[in-house]
């Protein structure tokens, strides 16, 4: 019954650190993602075109 309680111990222990040290790289900006949005303009242009293609087909059939 021992060996619960320490192995429940450990694991709590071992969620906390894993916590921290997320909370942590959040801290630092390694998760801020600076790439993606310089590219999004990029494939906008394209669902737009493809939206009015899809629209004017419709309205033509």
């Amino acid at each position: 019954m021992s060996v619960i309680y320490i192995l429940l111990t450990v694991s709590v222990i071992v969620g906390v650190a894993f916590f921290i040290v997320f909370l942590l790289a959040v801290k630092s900006g390694q998760y801020d993602d600076s790439y993606t949005p310089s590219v999004r303009m990029l494939f906008e242009d394209e669902l737009v075109k493809k939206q009015t293609k899809q629209s004017t087909k419709s309205k033509t059939d």
